[in-house]
């Protein structure tokens, strides 16, 4: 079963990081990746149970469901209900933690999945770089331009 951590320092304090993750529904906005999003049924995006529905930049469709959100510990985690990649179980946690050293941002983002054997190397990889490094860059370069 792989799992996979990624981690990085972001050059701003976890409020700011939190505003942009914290929306379920605000990967379009800042992931390379994502085309569109919505929550379906109308729900609210923080709305425990949520489910949201990406379009990819590809033309692949995904959906993810909500599992916890907390603004207390800004953190959230979800799971991955349908997806043209053979990839099952994925179960996702985010965490954001202060860095008092220059009022920056720890982020750590981390999964769980199972794939075919076959498949390992190539889905871990792209989750870890096109997904989560991809992901961390991105937000870098919102905040830099909110700033």
């Amino acid at each position: 079963m792989p799992h996979i951590v990624k981690s990085t320092i972001l050059d701003a304090p976890t409020d700011a990081a939190w505003a942009m993750l914290r929306d379920f529904n605000g990967h379009d906005r800042w992931h390379p990746a994502v085309a569109t999003s919505s929550i379906e049924r109308a729900h609210s995006s923080d709305k425990i149970g949520c489910i949201r529905r990406f379009k990819l930049k590809d033309g692949a469709e995904l959906r993810e469901q909500l599992l916890a959100l907390s603004d207390l510990e800004q953190s959230f985690s979800y799971c991955l209900l349908d997806t043209p990649i053979p990839m099952f179980n994925y179960v996702a946690h985010v965490r954001l933690l202060p860095v008092t050293d220059g009022d920056r941002t720890f982020w750590h983002w981390e999964s769980r999945f199972t794939t075919r054997p076959e498949d390992r190397d190539r889905i871990s990889h792209m989750v870890a770089e096109d997904i989560y490094q991809a992901g961390f860059e991105a937000i870098r370069r919102h905040l830099k331009e909110a700033a």
